[in-house]
């Protein structure tokens, strides 16, 4: 079973790195980092690279695609040439799936045309211009699409999925494996529950540009 995650310059690094994890550890699983070209791209931070082993151009087919999420995600969405790579890509899968923003690429690709969708909560209103309609869940499925929440929520989705293609068992086992237990210390982790304080501290964080601009 062919994996692809595609990485591309100021992705999240959790994005790609979470679902990784997970999905590898299914049994008959290759997971392949794609690129435009192969060598190390950059995330969001600059600080952290993964390498590509592979380029979009060598990539024709995939069983599953898990697009990440990051700043990178805009430029994508007018690349042309990303895009008819992704819709090519898709008509091949079993599964098309996205973490955070990732989901904006696939929907301007066309492919959440009318569908149920998430994103990072910070990009609501970029995909429900995409023709989508937005679901406040972590993991959201809609046939052979499946789009997850903001970064973390790559994990979710990369457990359900693990669930579908390999079952329950194997699923909770390789859930075991990484001691995926959420316990966090504090319960911030929706901007319902976090509140307008906590959300204008979160805008100062991201080493992103520009600084005033939405996620």
């Amino acid at each position: 079973m062919r994996v692809v995650i595609p990485i591309f310059p100021q992705f999240t690094a959790l994005d790609a790195i979470g679902p990784y994890e997970v999905l590898r550890l299914v049994p008959g699983a290759e997971v392949i980092f794609a690129a435009a070209a192969t060598g190390v791209v950059r995330t969001e931070s600059l600080m952290v690279g993964l390498h590509a082993d592979a380029a979009f151009d060598e990539i024709d087919s995939a069983d599953v695609l898990v697009f990440p999420g990051g700043w990178g995600t805009r430029a994508l969405m007018t690349d042309e040439k990303v895009l008819d790579w992704v819709r090519a890509v898709d008509a091949t899968t079993q599964w098309t799936t996205s973490v955070c923003t990732g989901s904006l690429v696939l929907g301007a690709a066309g492919l959440l045309d009318g569908l149920e969708a998430t994103t990072h909560w910070s990009t609501v209103q970029k995909l429900e211009k995409l023709g989508t309609r937005y679901t406040e869940q972590r993991v959201v499925r809609q046939g052979k699409i499946i789009t997850a929440a903001g970064v973390s929520s790559g994990i979710d989705m990369a457990l359900t999925l693990a669930g579908l293609i390999a079952g329950e068992r194997i699923a909770k086992a390789i859930q075991l494996a990484i001691e995926y237990d959420p316990q966090p210390p504090f319960d911030a982790g929706s901007p319902a529950k976090a509140g307008p304080e906590i959300i204008a501290v979160n805008a100062t964080l991201r080493d992103l540009p520009p600084a005033s601009a939405s996620r």
